[in-house]
């Protein structure tokens, strides 16, 4: 075992450079907050942010109804059938605490975000100009409470690290400085999970070891040569000393543009018309700024204060053009997202993402037949509305059929049931290649000629040797299965329960069977 200051100098010799004083300010719940700001919905509400089927965050009033991270979805909402579901958006949670950041850079400047809700500055100049570490946190509180984050949280210390575990310890009081020089007592009793890295955490109790206090006491060449280059960072940052310098985030730069109509207007091709010269605007500024828009968020405001937000997405970038039509099909709406009710009197446009305009140029011969192609369905698009070009995407479900989801061209593609979450019974990979819409009907019999059924139990009543569809035998080599799943069954009027069974014909061509109802059909074919 080596000692403390063995341990010092050594990370001295490897890092260059002692540890900083920073200040991390933390919001807790942040992906909570970040929805409750955008949705409207009540502070106390009990919110569950879900992230792949289980709780990724709850609110403080979740919490006392017993919802933890982690939960299934389900479990979650037996807990407390008050509560309010939210699929995470990360881009939300960052584009949510963009105003939170301008508001702090007013007080700091030279802020690092290390995630949306968690953000971390030198404190030296703060605390020079305010008159103490501690007076500079008191005048972040204040500020952040004007920004309504009241709950806000910030810890001082040496080094990123140990101040945003201080930062997110739940302790009396919203300010929690570690005096310096005293980070590795602070966090000498810690369980080795702070570090974040759960293999090593596995490694290390296999150990013996189970506090950053031991690990950061082991030998720093044994760590070196047994972990390598990362076990030896994570045994710095255990022993208080790391020596990472804040990076200073780059203000975005405005691209947002709006208009107004006085009086309101009611038409959609006078709006349209309206908005040309903003879009060229827009677009001008972007290409001054080197950049493309990929990504576009269209804000419309009606005269009796209703506002229709979207975001739309481009399949390369958006032109002047492209923007006009966009704004055109908002106005118009559809059946999912009605348009507005009355007049229009604002028109606001912002780049939700950007591209260099170096990857989006043209090439000396153009771009081939994808720009050809590309051209031509947006023109198409343009003329004959948004849901006229359709364009294939892969959606969630168990059987094929369900996981197939047309979308309009270039848009985002919205599922209703998203392909990430988990689909046990879903069909094994791989996918087959053609799907038939709608299933075919077929017969299925056993050797002997006699049709084969399903049982109550989900079990065939016999090996399947020969198909029958529409006049056309096939044989079958092999089989497997089958796999029965059972849907919706809370509910008797959308429940279903089917089986799905594959087989290998004589010539090698396989397919996928389904049985509902008593009937079998061919969903699909292994091409």
């Amino acid at each position: 075992m080596a000692k403390p200051k063995t341990l010092k100098r050594h990370a001295a010799e490897v890092t260059g450079a002692a540890p900083e004083r920073v200040m991390v300010v933390h919001c807790p719940d942040w992906p909570v907050l970040a929805a409750i700001r955008l949705h409207g919905m009540k502070q106390d509400a009990p919110v569950a942010i879900i992230e792949t089927g289980r709780v990724y965050s709850t609110s403080a009033s979740a919490r006392e109804e017993g919802v933890q991270r982690g939960l299934k979805l389900r479990e979650a909402q037996a807990r407390c059938p008050e509560l309010i579901v939210q699929s995470r958006r990360a881009e939300e949670e960052a584009r949510s605490f963009e105003p939170v950041l301008v508001g702090l850079e007013e007080f700091v400047p030279n802020i690092q975000v290390l995630r949306p809700g968690t953000c971390a500055m030198k404190v030296r100049g703060p605390a020079s100009y305010y008159g103490g570490e501690e007076e500079a946190a008191l005048w972040l509180l204040d500020r952040l409470d004007e920004l309504g984050v009241s709950s806000a949280r910030i810890g001082i210390a040496d080094g990123v690290f140990t101040a945003e575990i201080a930062a997110r310890m739940r302790r009396p009081g919203r300010i929690h400085l570690i005096a310096q020089g005293a980070s590795a007592g602070f966090l000498a009793p810690l369980a080795i999970e702070a570090l974040e890295d759960d293999k090593l955490a596995v490694l290390l109790k296999r150990l013996g070891i189970r506090s950053l206090g031991a690990f950061a006491q082991m030998d720093p060449d044994a760590v070196r040569d047994r972990l390598g280059e990362d076990g030896a960072r994570l045994q710095r940052l255990a022993g208080g000393l790391d020596s990472r310098m804040i990076q200073a985030r780059t203000p975005p730069t405005d691209l947002a543009r709006s208009i107004e109509f006085e009086p309101a207007i009611d038409r959609v091709d006078q709006v349209a018309f309206g908005v040309r010269s903003l879009a060229d605007d827009f677009i001008a500024g972007l290409i001054a700024q080197k950049l493309v828009c990929t990504a576009l968020l269209v804000e419309l405001e009606s005269d009796r204060a209703e506002v229709s937000s979207r975001a739309w997405l481009h399949p390369r970038s958006f032109s002047a053009s492209d923007v006009v039509d966009r704004i055109r099909w908002q106005l118009q709406g559809s059946a999912n997202e009605p348009s507005l009710n009355a007049g229009v009197v604002a028109v606001r446009l912002d780049a939700e993402s950007v591209d260099s305009i170096g990857n989006h140029e043209q090439g000396l011969f153009g771009t081939g037949p994808e720009e050809r192609v590309h051209h031509s369905l947006s023109r198409l698009q343009g003329m004959l509305g948004r849901t006229a070009v359709l364009t294939a995407a892969i959606g969630g479900g168990r059987g094929p059929a369900d996981r197939c989801t047309l979308v309009p061209w270039g848009e985002r593609t919205l599922h209703d049931r998203e392909p990430n979450q988990p689909w046990p019974g879903s069909l094994p990979q791989p996918a087959p290649a053609t799907v038939f819409n709608p299933p075919r009907p077929v017969n299925v019999f056993s050797g002997e000629g006699v049709e084969i059924v399903l049982d109550d139990r989900g079990f065939i009543s016999d090996s399947p040797a020969m198909v029958s569809a529409g006049g056309r035998n096939i044989a079958v080599s092999t089989w497997a299965g089958p796999w029965t799943t059972e849907e919706r069954w809370w509910d008797a009027k959308s429940a279903s329960r089917s089986s799905r069974l594959q087989i290998v014909d004589t010539a090698g061509t396989g397919w996928l069977l389904a049985i509902e109802h008593g009937r079998w059909w061919i969903e699909a074919r292994y091409d």
